[in-house]
């Protein structure tokens, strides 16, 4: 091939030569470009991305139907084994096809054999029996492409379905042209603003739309569909940029891959989940926790997607190796430093404390969780009692705020102030169930048990013939009726201030060290992982279902 000089001919002449040069080898269009790659290196570098880009274009529009129109949008969704493109597969693919309005013109979907382990099916459902003879990526790539084609590829959080699907086309021996996307998780912060949380199914609950059965591929690429949808009727300036996508999409070049005529295998119809158990202790604390505010406004926003699925990977509180290796690929993939992970795990522990203390007592179970994922993330000895006497200040500081005054004819005596301890004994249980609501939400702390440091015992009867009555009366803790401490109870005062101008607190209780729930002899962490070697799935997100409990404690009581 000639050699041409950068500055006496376009880019578009030298990557002419180029692909001209690639189309005539024997091995295809498709394989290594290594000698491109060799002679582009002899040329300035400052064009070689851009060259390479177009070639790859270029390389790609030799196989492309003639018809250029608009196609609209390609919903995708994709399961895996596990968080990592390099070591971890697809095992279930699933495309939906819209106008450019986002109204569905068509739907695929498709189990894929991955060749190797299938990873949590407590997740995805899928199980290695299901993939046995299910096709592999290769014999669906031709079949996808031409559902891809010509399409913006749009999906809730779709750079983790496209690094999958960039990885699977390479092993495949082929090459994704230069895509044209739209994230619904990322243009929800224009849509949908306001969210704590922004998995697909708070999204969807907010904008309205049904979602069936979330981790299965199909259901997931409706509701993301749906999303869209809501998105691009919404008549605002953004969603009619959005509108135009599909005209760039459609001027990209794609190959035309043969279809390989493999039958695809649609997963099996979903039998109804086994009824969870109880949430344990982190599962409980990562169900709604506001991950949107989690971070500093310094944060980078890349940030939050990594807490996201961090918080996916923690549910069942372990983080295995594989876990932890995809969770740093896809630190360095967002482009965070060590300092921006090491800021997001430490405010990630803070903001579990928070919820931790926000009912005013700290649960043994949530103590050990919490310890537990300061553990996993590195997170420094001892740092979680201070973030959770970090988390109780700022509660109390919180509440202290909207205290009111107390009025001019205040006839009950010292007042209750935040933080402080309540108990209740006797009564009718309806009534005292809204009281101990109305409590905690005025910021005093529900306990179950009356000692020295209990402010003061609710019930009806003047010396309650009770344990905690009992304990009172040792304790000289002050005795009130309902009626009474429902009127003390909206003139609730601020926590005294210490001389930094920070609120005093009480300690936050931990509960009794070593105890478990009755019925309940270990972590759900324990149980889970019992149950993994044991041959049982897991509920949805983790949570315990209760015939695996009652699996668990036989085998324990019997020393299985």
């Amino acid at each position: 091939m000639e050699r041409v000089r950068w500055d006496a001919a376009s880019a578009g002449e030298v990557v002419a030569a180029a692909a001209s040069k690639v189309l005539m080898r024997p091995e295809g269009v498709y394989d290594d470009l290594g000698s491109v790659d060799d002679w582009l290196d002899e040329m300035s570098i400052d064009l070689t991305a851009t060259a390479r880009d177009a070639l790859a274009d270029m390389v790609a529009s030799q196989g492309m139907t003639e018809d250029r129109s608009p196609a609209g949008f390609a919903v995708v969704d994709v399961e895996t084994s596990g968080l990592s493109p390099e070591f971890d597969r697809v095992v279930e693919i699933a495309v939906v096809g819209t106008d450019r309005a986002g109204n569905v013109v068509d739907e695929w979907t498709t189990l894929v054999n991955p060749d190797g382990p299938v990873g949590k099916t407590s997740i995805h459902r899928i199980t290695a029996a299901d993939v046995a003879d299910a096709p592999r990526f290769a014999d669906i790539v031709g079949e996808l492409t031409r559902r891809l084609a010509g399409r913006v590829i749009e999906g809730h959080n779709v750079q983790f379905d496209l690094r999958f699907l960039h990885a699977e086309y390479a092993r495949a021996q082929l090459r994704l042209p230069r895509l044209v996307t739209l994230c619904t998780y990322q243009e929800s912060y224009s849509y949908l603003p306001g969210l704590d949380r922004r998995r697909l199914p708070d999204c969807c609950h907010a904008a309205g739309v049904v979602l069936d059965d979330a981790h299965a591929a199909l259901e997931d690429a409706r509701a993301a569909a749906g999303l869209l949808r809501v998105y691009l009727g919404s008549g605002t300036g953004l969603a009619n940029s959005h509108r135009q996508l599909p005209e760039e999409a459609a001027r990209i070049g794609w190959p035309q891959i043969p279809s390989s005529g493999a039958a695809i295998k649609v997963r099996p119809p979903a039998t109804p989940p086994p009824v969870p158990a109880p949430a344990g202790a982190l599962a409980a604390l990562l169900e709604d926790l506001a991950i949107d505010n989690l971070l500093d406004d310094g944060a980078p926003r890349s940030a939050v997607g990594y807490v996201e699925i961090l918080a996916e990977a923690l549910e069942d509180g372990i983080l295995t190796e594989d876990e932890a290796a995809a969770l740093a690929d896809h630190a360095r993939f967002a482009g965070l430093t060590r300092a921006d992970v090491d800021a997001a795990h430490g405010e990630f522990v803070l903001m579990l404390a928070r919820k931790a203390v926000a009912d005013g007592r700290v649960s043994a179970e949530e103590r050990r969780e919490l310890n537990n994922v300061a553990e996993l993330l590195a997170v420094p000895d001892k740092v979680v009692k201070r973030l959770l006497d970090e988390a109780d200040s700022e509660w109390v500081a919180h509440l202290s705020r909207d205290c009111r005054p107390l009025p001019d004819e205040w006839a009950f005596g010292e007042p209750l102030r935040v933080g402080q301890k309540v108990a209740f004994t006797g009564g009718e249980p309806v009534r005292r169930a809204r009281l101990e609501i109305a409590a905690q939400a005025a910021g005093l702390r529900v306990m179950n048990n009356v000692s020295g440091v209990t402010a003061m015992l609710v019930t009806p009867e003047a010396r309650p013939d009770s344990r905690k009555g009992e304990a009172a009366l040792k304790h000289g803790t002050r005795i009130v009726r309902p009626g009474v401490f429902e009127r003390m109870i909206v003139y609730v005062q601020p926590a005294p201030e210490r001389s930094n101008g920070h609120r005093v607190a009480e300690a936050v209780t931990p509960g009794k060290a070593g105890l478990e729930a009755p019925g309940v002899p270990a972590s759900p962490s324990v149980i889970r992982a019992w149950a993994r070697e044991n041959g049982y799935v897991v509920g949805p997100r983790g949570r315990l279902p209760q015939d695996v409990q009652a699996a668990f404690l036989i085998a324990t009581e019997s020393g299985i």
